[in-house]
């Protein structure tokens, strides 16, 4: 079935993204947006727009009968959903299929199960990706709790069952604070997500969050398209990410790719997919699954020349994957800078109007932004404003490149996180590739002291 119309559920760069490999495919768009994001970018350049509603994200971009509204009007036959958002409400989904609109994302009920952390851990256990050790499923009593944590070890993390984002979330470094902590984490839970079903890990202490890219065609076939490396987080918000991870081998990536791949194809998983893992010590261990494309997708295109959005729209309309393991190549390096709307040091966001704007340019420098000089940037939604990927033939050269395009990029009237990339790229630890999730808030902590 081809696609001849495509909404895009969502705002920013990613819409824009998404835009852009619709046009390349002579595919028409439709933006939906809020009445603050009527001047974006994306709504300027698609075939059409039609505005949502007011300005907070529940009244516009998470408005299904709005979306749906629009899809009609328009007379769109897919909706792509980006990331954010809809992106994994699995009855958004469904809602699409039943209105005859092609969904391009997985399967509803992939989106479900891999939604709810517990029963996804389950699956990836029959599935036969390394779990990390902890409760079978849900805790059901401080007992049960006690003694899971007696078998596993101390420390323990106690996670909500839904949701992320750090919330619902503690370590629990003895048995004697357990209980108080257990609680703590199940009324967060309860408060941000309406849920307070908590479960238990096994706490690593220092690892790296290495994620793996898939793709399958809903019909048993599956890809793995390598691994990133997103350690550079601070309050679990990935900072920048990078492709290939400066610490896995090639034996490992064919290892893990493998097992990863063959995961998606026993499960007849359709579309884009990405598989994320913590890795200490040469072990990777199963966290969750995003059932949607990722802001960081630009760093495999980068090493692969696989355009991910362009594959999500083919899978959609029926088509087979465009290419097979063995025809896949990982060539050089790719680096992406999330570059935010904020105080670099305080991470406050700065909302306002951009007075100036250059996107760095030269060969092998891409920049994702809907942004532009006189573009007023909401204080509604995230705060990123673009994505800086560059791409060498090795890390070091990378890392040069990536130095020169940061001193390029300019953006005045907000403060932004420039200043932080190039303060990073300083650091001889990061230089080297050797950081874990821990270290970036470490190395913040010494510059507020320094």
């Amino acid at each position: 079935m081809a696609i001849s119309k495509v909404l895009i559920a969502n705002r920013g760069e990613i819409a824009l993204r998404i835009h852009r490999a619709c046009h390349e495919m002579g595919i028409q768009t439709v933006a939906v947006h809020s009445t603050v994001d009527a001047d974006a970018m994306h709504v300027r350049l698609a075939d059409q727009s039609v505005c949502i509603g007011p300005p907070p994200a529940a009244e516009s971009y998470l408005n299904i009968p709005s979306i749906i509204a629009a899809a009609e009007i328009s007379g769109a036959d897919a909706i792509h959903p980006g990331y954010g958002f809809l992106s994994e409400n699995a009855l958004f989904a469904e809602i699409v299929e039943s209105h005859n609109l092609i969904w391009i994302g997985p399967k509803p009920e992939h989106i479900r199960t891999m939604g709810d952390k517990i029963e996804a851990k389950a699956t990836a256990a029959k599935l036969g990706l390394p779990l990390v050790p902890g409760s079978p499923g849900p805790l059901s009593s401080i007992e049960e709790a006690k003694a899971i944590a007696a078998q596993i070890g101390y420390p323990v993390l106690i996670k909500a069952a839904s949701g992320g984002g750090g919330r619902g979330m503690k370590v629990v470094p003895d048995e004697s604070q357990l209980e108080t902590l257990m609680a703590q984490a199940s009324s967060e839970a309860k408060a941000a997500f309406g849920d307070g079903t908590v479960y238990m890990e096994k706490y690593l202490a220092d690892p790296r969050h290495i994620e793996f890219q898939v793709f399958g065609d809903g019909n048993g076939n599956a890809i793995h398209v390598g691994e990133r490396d997103c350690s550079l987080q601070r309050r679990h918000q990935k900072v920048l990410e990078e492709a290939p991870s400066p610490v896995i081998s090639h034996a490992q990536r064919a290892e893990m790719g493998t097992i990863v791949a063959r995961a998606m194809a026993d499960m007849g998983y359709r579309g884009a997919g990405t598989i994320e893992f913590l890795y200490e010590n040469g072990e990777f261990y199963f966290i969750e699954m995003n059932t949607r494309l990722q802001v960081e997708h630009p760093v495999t295109e980068a090493i692969t020349g696989l355009d991910l959005v362009r594959e999500q729209i083919r899978i959609a309309e029926g088509k087979q994957l465009s290419v097979a393991q063995e025809d896949l190549e990982f060539r050089g390096h790719a680096i992406e800078c999330r570059i935010n709307a904020e105080d670099w040091k305080t991470f406050m966001p700065s909302p306002g109007t951009v007075k100036a704007f250059h996107a760095p340019g030269g060969m092998h420098v891409r920049v994702d932004s809907g942004i532009y000089a006189g573009y007023r940037i909401p204080p509604y939604y995230d705060s990123m404003i673009a994505k800086l990927i560059v791409y060498g033939r090795d890390r070091e050269g990378c890392l040069r490149r990536l130095r020169r395009a940061l001193e390029e990029f300019v953006v005045e009237g907000v403060k932004t996180t420039i200043p932080l990339h190039q303060a990073l790229l300083d650091d001889p630890d990061f230089q080297k590739g050797d950081y874990t999730i821990k270290w970036l808030e470490q190395w913040l902590a010494r510059l507020d002291q320094a």
